[in-house]
This record gives C-alpha cells, sequence and structure tokens, in this order.
C-alpha cells in the first residue's frame, strides 16, 4: 500500500484546522481594500494566524508528499475534504450554524473524495517541461493582476472571486509539486525552476485567501478556492504528468470529481457568513451618529436596524447571528 494514503489523510485534517484559525485572524484584523502584502504581516501578528499557518505549511508539506504518487485530481479534492473538517470545528468550537442546504453539500463532498479515492491510480510523475514552467510563471502573473483588481469587492462576491483567484494560485503550485516531488536529490530539488514557482504561487495565494476570509464566509472563500484550483490541476495531470485511474472505475473517477466539485461551487451560493467584516462594510453607522438617526424614526435607527437584521439571519440559522471571537 502506497505511503501516500496516509499523507493524504493528515493531509485533509491540517488543512482543516488551519482552515478554521486563519479565518479567526482574519476577522481580527483590519479589512483590507487593497492587493497589500502587508496583511500577511499584520496577521502574522496573531498567534491564532501562525497556529493556523503552521497548520497549512504541515497539510502542504503532506500534501506535496502525498503528490510524489497520488495523482493530482485526488489529492486537490482532498484538499477540499479540510472544508468539512473546518466546518466540523466551526460548530464544536465557535458555535456556528451550519444551514441544512450547507450540511447536505458536506455529504456530497465526503461522498465525492471517496469515489476518487477509490478510482485513483498510484503512479509517479512525469516532467512538465520548459514550456510548461513557463505556462505556470505567466500564470503567476496573471493571478496577481486580477487580485489587484478583485479586493475592490466586498461581501460575499469578494470571498467568491478572491477565494478562486487564491485556488488559480494554488493548483498551479500543486501543478509543480508533482513532478518537484519525484526529485531524486537534494541538487536537483534545490535546482529546479518549479520550486521556485511553488513558492511564488503559494505566497500569492496566502495572500488572496487571507483578503478573502475578510469579506464574510469562511466557507464560501475555501469553498470557491477548491473549485478554482481543483480543475486545473486535474486537466494538466491528466493530459500532462501521468495521472492515473484504475482500469474499468474511469465513470467512478468522473463522478466523483463532478461530485466534489458541485459541493464546492454549491458551497458559494449557501454559505452563511460566519464573520462581521462584511456587515460592517455593508452597514456603515450614520455620518451624524447614532443619535440622529434615531431622532428622525425611533424604530428605524441604525443600531435597531442592523439587530432586526440580525434577527432575520438567526431566524434563517445564519452563523453570523454569532460574534466573532473578536467581539466576545
Amino acid at each position: 500500500m502506497s505511503s501516500g494514503w496516509f499523507f493524504l489523510a493528515a493531509m485533509i485534517a491540517a488543512y482543516g484546522v488551519a482552515n478554521l484559525l486563519q479565518s479567526v485572524a482574519a476577522t481580527r484584523t483590519t479589512v483590507h481594500h487593497t492587493f497589500d502584502p502587508g496583511l500577511l504581516l499584520r496577521l502574522a501578528g496573531h498567534r491564532t494566524y501562525l497556529i493556523g499557518l503552521s497548520c497549512q505549511v504541515l497539510g502542504f508539506v503532506l500534501a506535496f508528499l502525498a503528490r510524489r504518487d497520488l495523482p493530482l485530481f485526488l489529492v486537490q479534492a482532498s484538499v477540499a475534504a479540510g472544508l468539512g473538517v473546518t466546518a466540523l470545528l466551526g460548530v464544536l468550537i465557535l458555535k456556528w450554524r451550519l444551514p441544512l442546504a450547507e450540511v447536505a453539500l458536506l455529504g456530497l463532498l465526503c461522498g465525492g473524495v471517496a469515489a476518487l479515492v477509490v478510482s485513483a491510480r498510484p503512479a509517479p510523475a512525469q516532467p512538465l517541461g520548459f514550456v510548461g514552467v513557463c505556462v505556470l510563471l505567466g500564470a503567476a502573473v496573471l493571478v496577481a493582476v486580477a487580485g489587484f483588481f478583485a479586493v475592490r469587492l466586498h461581501g460575499a462576491l469578494g470571498s467568491v472571486v478572491l477565494g478562486s483567484l487564491a485556488g488559480c494560485a494554488f493548483s498551479a503550485a500543486a501543478i509543480a509539486a508533482r513532478p518537484l516531488a519525484g526529485a531524486h536529490t537534494f541538487g536537483a530539488f534545490v535546482a529546479d525552476p518549479l520550486l521556485y514557482l511553488l513558492i511564488v504561487h503559494s505566497l500569492v495565494g496566502q495572500l488572496l485567501l487571507g483578503l478573502a476570509m475578510q469579506r464574510g464566509s469562511t466557507t464560501a472563500a475555501v469553498a470557491a478556492m477548491d473549485a478554482a484550483g481543483a480543475v486545473p490541476a486535474a486537466i494538466v495531470g491528466l493530459l500532462l504528468l501521468g495521472d492515473r485511474i484504475w482500469p474499468g472505475r474511469e465513470w467512478l473517477a468522473a463522478v466523483g470529481f463532478l461530485a466534489t466539485l458541485a459541493a464546492v461551487i454549491g458551497m458559494t451560493r449557501y454559505a452563511e457568513p460566519q464573520h462581521h467584516h462584511a456587515m460592517a462594510h455593508q452597514d456603515p453607522p450614520a455620518p451624524g451618529g447614532p443619535g440622529k438617526g434615531a431622532g428622525k424614526d425611533p424604530g428605524k435607527g441604525p443600531g435597531k436596524d442592523k439587530a432586526a437584521k440580525d434577527g432575520v439571519r438567526h431566524a434563517r440559522g445564519s452563523t453570523a447571528a454569532y460574534p466573532s471571537p473578536a467581539r466576545r
């Protein structure tokens, strides 16, 4: 039995914990409206974020080791399974409330990943080639430029768009990691340009993910990231890197991949916000302060209006009805 299966299971747990901790830290940091790498430095000032980042680095290393034998379509789809761990921990620790639609989608996600596990055939990767390296370099520039403009978006849309861009960056990093994991010597590993492309894409993806988590829903941001990251890696892996499926199980792999993709895309639609940054942006205080707003209509002051909105969200089972840890 390939050791990649052990690395895969440990990776899912590590990414699940990392998503939760980084989400908590992102809500405790001032919302950024520019593509500013300084966000990573500010987040690094939070112990919670550093612990989450350590878990993500561990997950990254485990994913790297898993990619040495397992196909990209399996590893990248399994990264999405970490979202299920995040949701479970959020419910148990932070008292999130998940809508029934989101619970159903998490179940579909687990079923899709299980189908991929059964259909995937371990095999070493093929080299990517010079053209592939150039394409990955160009992709880093395109994602960074798109992120520069996408930071102007807020709320759920901002979470989804920035999360999707983060997924593209992490997908490119995964593509670089698959052949890089097969390096036979340390010298060949360090001299390979794929190592440095992997680092660049990972940093860009990390910055975009932090920005996405600041804009509302953790599950929407991470689901969008996983959906955008799974498809390119799966296609490149099957066409160029030698990924394999057990004979006769191609249909199972297709069903599993589509189920996983549908689940993560669905979560970008049904996920409720778990934090208050987005609501704070949408509901700014009146210019004259709460007193003036309440003076005109005691029943429609900013405070009461926000309370009414929170009440509606609470009635719908939204996780937004719970304050973030920073406000407790």
